[in-house]
């Protein structure tokens, strides 16, 4: 039977990217369940331990709260899904928060792209009329997300003097 390997706190925060501080505080906080120790006191981490940490890491950026990502970490990973249906329902209703800030970052990103498109950042503080801009279709929807207030439309409008 082949040995499993083990590695130090400083080999684990290199393989996953995460500080050794950070990785005590998983611990601390019962995120990590508690890590071996050797006969001197020194941290022993198993692959199990990295695999539960790169979980972490893909959990936090996914803007996870750490105190829900707690029950996520006491199930076993070989666990079934269907055993757990109030986790399935978090883990659903959080990627549709996800979802919907992808969503909105991508208007976003359009509406820069339409100004840096137009070749205008900001109206012209001179007095001379301004040309308009050349028009680019865009829809209802992605405009909604951008929407104008009155002066702001009635001050960017062409005067006509008499």
């Amino acid at each position: 039977m082949k040995e499993k390997s083990t590695f130090t706190i400083k080999q684990t925060a290199k393989r996953t990217g995460i500080s050794e501080d950070t990785i005590r505080y998983y611990e601390k906080i019962a995120l990590l369940p508690r890590i071996e120790r050797k006969d001197n006191g020194h941290r022993v981490y198993r692959q199990e331990d990295i695999d539960a940490i790169h979980l972490i890491s893909c959990l936090k950026k996914t803007g996870m709260p750490l105190e829900e990502m707690r029950t996520f970490m006491a199930v076993s990973a070989d666990a079934d899904p269907a055993e757990y249906p109030e986790l399935v329902e978090q883990l659903r209703s959080h990627r549709e928060n996800i979802a919907s800030q992808i969503a909105s970052l991508q208007q976003i990103v359009d509406f820069i792209d339409m100004k840096l498109e137009e070749g205008k950042y900001r109206r012209d503080c001179s007095t001379d009329i301004i040309a308009e801009p050349k028009q680019k279709s865009v829809s209802p929807v992605q405009m909604s997300y951008f929407s104008v207030s009155p002066s702001i439309k009635a001050a960017n409008s062409p005067t006509i003097e008499k």
